[in-house]
């Protein structure tokens, strides 16, 4: 008789999205302003910092994915297949051991060590290569504990729940930071990455005693049944290696990987575009009309708000599928900024809920992908006849092809504030070719050019982002009937190998 742990696989698995969370968030929120605003870099070495950072940022999930997984990509001689629990273990070590660097990476940025250029450059990479090798087994693991749509909504609602809670951190970074003096914001710093430590290490040691259990559990049945000659397949030669090339051919002719990345690239872009650019919306849209105590409330709405909705979406996705819930976000995404442009910028209230409903709607679509990649992993076992489900380096080809959107967010969105309002961050001084030169005679309001060049940027991108992604996702097929199938084939084909995580 199995006896069940207190605490279950599942919050377990969700936890590990806490420790990571309380961190990235604040990353995202101030690092960009920090090597601008605090530490003075010049315009050139940050446009180069980001340049070599994107193709770090876009290397660096598949290099990663395909140093983990190359070894489910051939077949294995009888009986010496990898088992998912063992699998399992591979990844929790792997998060054991850079959890508590990513949160030491994440702690150099906020004093300054050398020439402001050449530390964007090494912070920014040392600090996302660990992120990856985190995010990336993290991940993994969604498609490895779980094949049902159910077990692995669960899971999701798990992480959903802790990244909610990891993004409290935001609410309390407002209280601390300050340009003028960041020692506080430091210690602050400090205190999450303490706390991101020992939690990685203590939910990955405590994941790992567990499935080493269940590991030792499916030998000892191996070798009775090997002793007892029942079950044992026929002897087979392993084939050949699958090279990256191979591996890449296969990639390219996978129609709904090609058509989900198309769609994801553009999402990553939004998703990171509202991350870099709430803070200058909030000041030139609503600080004029709104309290300081107000934006705080806002700021912090914008990153929790999103894990809270992504429950309820997580229910939708149960009873009507990932697929269709994804595409009404999308034509929500479109309908609202309609809404928006029609209303104007002068129409304040309007304007709060609008810029905290576009964050949280399009981050609330950002946690609803792992779901649909995880899919895709189980379509690629059964197409491709894997002998092992290759979910890390899956996870890494989706990023290969859609993170260089976080790096086009910064780029792109100071080019258009330059183009449309003539601000330039870098210099601080207005610049004289600008589309937005004059008050808004039409409307009769004299709105300055910065603040109506703003508006354009906070409706006019999300317009764009939904039209495409739309476009994108009709043409996405593994889901209905087809997705249904596709899960019985690999569950069929992985019988005995898999894990009923309800029960560890």
């Amino acid at each position: 008789m199995r006896v069940v742990p207190v605490v279950s696989t599942a919050v377990l698995y969700g936890s590990l999205a806490l420790f990571i969370s309380i961190l990235h968030n604040v990353f995202l929120l101030y690092y960009v302003e920090t090597f601008v605003s605090i530490y003075k870099i010049d315009k050139v070495s940050f446009w180069v910092g980001e340049a070599v950072f994107l193709i770090w940022n876009s290397v660096n999930d598949p290099l990663f994915g395909w140093l983990s997984d190359r070894s489910f990509l051939s077949s294995p001689q009888s009986g010496s297949q990898v088992t998912t629990p063992e699998v399992v273990l591979k990844r929790l070590q792997a998060l054991s051991t850079n959890g508590p660097l990513f949160a030491l990476s994440f702690l150099a940025f906020w004093v300054a060590w050398a020439r402001p250029g050449l530390q964007f450059l090494l912070c920014l990479c040392l600090y996302d290569g660990f992120l990856t090798m985190v995010d990336l087994h993290h991940s993994a693991l969604l498609a490895d504990l779980a094949v049902s749509a159910a077990d692995r909504t669960r899971l999701n609602f798990h992480c959903s729940v802790f990244s909610a809670l990891g993004s409290l951190s935001v609410f309390l970074s407002y209280s601390f930071w300050d340009k003028e003096d960041l020692y506080s914001f430091r210690v602050f710093c400090v205190s999450l990455a303490a706390f991101s430590i020992v939690g990685f290490f203590l939910v990955s040691r405590l994941l790992r005693r567990r499935f080493q259990k269940e590991v030792r559990v499916r030998r000892d049945e191996a070798m009775a049944l090997k002793e007892l000659s029942v079950g044992q397949a026929p002897l087979t030669h392993a084939e050949n290696p699958v090279t990256i090339g191979q591996y890449l051919k296969q990639l390219s002719k996978h129609r709904n990987f090609m058509w989900f990345v198309s769609m994801n690239l553009v999402q990553v872009f939004h998703c990171h575009f509202n991350s870099n650019f709430f803070p200058l919306f909030l000041e030139h849209l609503l600080s004029d009309n709104i309290t300081a105590s107000t934006g705080s409330i806002l700021l912090g709405i914008s990153y929790i708000a999103p894990h809270l909705n992504n429950l309820y979406f997580l229910t939708l996705c149960q009873r009507y599928g990932v697929y269709q819930v994804i595409r009404w976000l999308f034509m929500l995404k479109l309908g609202l900024s309609v809404v928006m442009l029609l209303a104007g910028a002068d129409h304040i209230y309007l304007l709060c809920i609008f810029i905290a409903s576009n964050r949280v709607f399009t981050e609330g679509t950002c946690k609803l992908l792992k779901l649909v990649i995880s899919d895709l992993v189980d379509e690629d076992y059964v197409v491709n006849r894997r002998p092992q489900a290759t979910s890390a380096l899956l996870f890494g080809m989706v990023a290969l092809l859609t993170k260089p959107g976080q790096t086009f967010a910064p780029l792109i969105g100071t080019w258009l504030l330059c183009v449309y309002t003539g601000y330039d961050i870098f210099e601080r001084e207005p610049v004289r070719d600008s589309l937005v030169s004059v008050p808004d005679v039409a409307s009769g309001s004299g709105t300055p050019p910065l603040r109506l060049g703003c508006f354009y940027m906070v409706v006019f991108v999300p317009i764009t982002c939904a039209l495409l992604q739309l476009a994108a996702w009709s043409r996405f097929t593994l889901h209905g009937r087809k997705l249904q199938g596709i899960k019985t084939l690999r569950q069929g084909a992985q019988h005995g190998h898999l894990i009923d995580v309800k029960a560890i």
